[in-house]
Parts: structure tokens; C-alpha cells; sequence
């Protein structure tokens, strides 16, 4: 996977308090291997597994982070949302799929697995939540 960095900051002004965090885009791989087949899992010849490796970080106030924000969008405006099953040989360290709170000053690190078509590369990586815009960022090249 090639080290390309690309962070960007996100301000928001939740109902409960205001909050500031950094997401980082560390590089994506694709193909990754597993045990299992991606084109299986999902019943979708050519399937394959890609890796995200993101980074986000608390700045101000206390936050809950998890893999459900982060899409792979393509050029013909399709979405593909994280992995749903986990298997022990995808790639480490894996980032939360569950709710995981973060202090005020710390960072989750990881790689989020998604099951995409083997023929396409994804334009870009999307970060929305439901209290914020959505960021972007282009798909780190390979």
C-alpha cells in the first residue's frame, strides 16, 4: 500500500456539544487477500476485498468513532459502504466497526475492508456522519 496522507478537519456544532477532529485517508490497497472470497461473500463474480487505512483524531470534546461514516464513491456515483462481516485474516490493525469513544487529544487508527467490483478502482473516499457535511478525498494512487 503506498503512504499517501491526506487529513482534513472537521468542525461541528452537535446538539450536546462542539466537537473538532482530524480524518485522516493513509492509503488504500486493492486487492487484499483473505480467507474468504469477496466475490462469494456477496454472491457478486469478481468481487474483490480492498483496505482503507484511515486515521481520526479528537482535537476538542469527547467523540464516538466507527467504521460507518467512511464510503468508497465511484464515477458513476456508486457508493459502496464498509465490510459487514469481519474475518481474523483481514488487514490489521482493523478500525472500529462499533461505536468507540475517543478522548479529547487521542486518535483510532486502522484499516476498514470493503467488498467492491475487481474491475473499477473507486474515485473517492467519503466521510459523513449524520450531524456533518460530508468530507472527500481522492482515492490514493496505487
Amino acid at each position: 500500500m503506498r503512504s499517501t496522507s491526506c487529513t482534513k478537519a472537521v468542525a461541528a456544532d452537535s446538539e450536546t456539544e462542539a466537537y473538532s477532529v482530524t480524518t485522516t485517508v493513509l492509503g488504500y490497497e486493492q486487492p487484499v487477500h483473505a480467507s474468504e472470497s469477496a466475490a462469494d461473500e456477496i454472491h457478486a463474480p469478481g468481487n474483490v476485498w480492498a483496505a482503507l487505512d484511515v486515521k481520526v483524531c479528537d482535537q476538542t470534546g469527547e467523540i464516538t468513532v466507527s467504521n460507518a461514516p467512511w464510503q468508497l464513491s465511484y464515477a458513476d456515483g456508486a457508493r459502496v459502504k464498509p465490510a459487514e462481516l469481519q474475518y481474523d485474516d483481514f488487514p490489521q490493525p482493523a478500525y472500529p466497526d462499533d461505536d468507540t469513544d475517543v478522548p479529547t487529544g487521542g486518535c483510532v487508527r486502522g484499516k476498514i475492508v470493503f467488498n467492491v467490483p475487481g474491475g473499477q478502482r473507486p474515485a473517492t473516499v467519503v466521510y459523513s456522519t449524520e450531524d456533518d457535511a460530508p468530507v472527500t478525498w481522492s482515492v490514493p494512487a496505487a
